[in-house]
């Protein structure tokens, strides 16, 4: 008795040789769409919008539709405010390595000009650190601590660490 594996080797190039005989298919070359030079050009200047539009179906899952969930935005945002501090840091480090002393002297002109420019620069400077700061001690505490790792959980401590670093914030700013 044959094995259906000795089958299909036996019969196989019989049918090769009877679809290349017929031109039923040709197995020197794979299936492909083959555009020709012009509607290659047309293809690339349409853009995607263009061409879903012309098919009538929608994008799947569409932007407009799609609301990121508050654990992502702010983690997004934890990564936005390292940035920043580390874009921060190395504009002050250059400001005094470009001339000694200029960085305090920059810091006790903006105490100068009133309360409510010093107030919004300790805003400006104070929320990313103190945002990023409360980010690490979430990080920190859902790594040794993974029984929290929750839905309910993690969407609670991301609104805790968005309202816990406006409050903070707030409370460095009127120092």
């Amino acid at each position: 008795m044959l094995s259906l594996k000795s089958a299909a080797a036996t019969l196989r190039p019989t049918l090769s040789r009877i679809a290349l005989k017929n031109n039923v298919i040709n197995l020197a070359s794979r299936d492909m769409t083959i555009l020709s030079t012009k509607s290659g050009e047309e293809y690339r200047k349409e853009n995607y919008n263009e061409r879903m539009a012309k098919t009538g179906r929608p994008v799947s899952p569409h932007v407009t539709i799609y609301q990121f969930p508050i654990a992502a935005l702010t983690s997004i945002a934890v990564r936005v405010t390292g940035v920043s501090l580390s874009i921060g840091s190395l504009g002050v480090a250059s400001l005094e390595i470009a001339s000694s002393g200029s960085a305090l002297q920059l810091m006790n002109d903006i105490a100068m000009t009133g309360p409510v420019v010093a107030g919004m620069a300790k805003v400006v400077v104070g929320f990313p650190l103190v945002y990023h700061y409360l980010g690490g001690v979430r990080h920190l505490v859902w790594d040794h601590y993974p029984a929290v790792l929750s839905n309910i959980g993690v969407e609670k401590a991301s609104y805790a660490l968005a309202g816990g670093s406006v409050v903070l914030t707030a409370g460095l700013a009127l120092i």
